[in-house]
């Protein structure tokens, strides 16, 4: 009888040694994890350094196709869109002005006219009610005549590649 108890004790404290010994796969795994949530922790906090420094809202990108544009004077090549607008944010316009900026909310209109206006741009806002949605149009210079407004594009051009011509009705 006591050969049997201690051969029972034996068979279960083998059985109980080989139950509790953890595998290697289980620290692997633990340590893949802890990985894996420090490289997420540091994307966040990149992404919330990134949001951070960037401070100016921006509109998604539409495109859409300029139906009603008309060329008002090519003999320079210049073209030139005219459009109903009315001032919004500004003192007037001339006929010709160069708008640098197309926006469908006017908080970034008015966004990036102040940033105009702190490089020493006399910057307006204007709206053109005649699209779907309305857009916010940020005029950095305005003239009378249209040499004067292609040679200010033509100065604006290297910050503001999209640069255009406007001939307001």
């Amino acid at each position: 009888m006591k050969k049997y108890t201690l051969m029972c004790a034996a068979v279960c404290a083998a059985i109980a040694f080989t139950s509790c010994k953890s595998s290697e796969s289980a620290y692997k795994q633990a340590y893949l994890k802890a990985k894996q949530q420090e490289e997420m922790q540091q994307q966040q906090a990149a992404q919330q350094a990134a949001q951070q420094t960037n401070d100016a809202v921006v509109a998604p990108l539409q495109e859409r196709a300029a139906n009603n544009t008309q060329v008002v004077d090519n003999g320079d090549n210049v073209q030139v869109r005219q459009e109903t607008v009315s001032v919004v944010n500004g003192a007037g316009l001339n006929n010709f002005s160069v708008v640098v900026g197309s926006f469908s909310l006017k908080a970034n209109a008015e966004g990036l006219q102040q940033t105009l206006k702190q490089q020493g741009y006399n910057a307006q806002v204007v709206v053109n009610n005649n699209v779907e949605p309305a857009m916010y149009r940020v005029v950095a210079t305005t003239f009378a005549t249209k040499a004067e407004a292609v040679a200010s594009r033509a100065s604006l051009q290297s910050a503001y590649p999209g640069a255009w011509l406007l001939y307001a009705k």
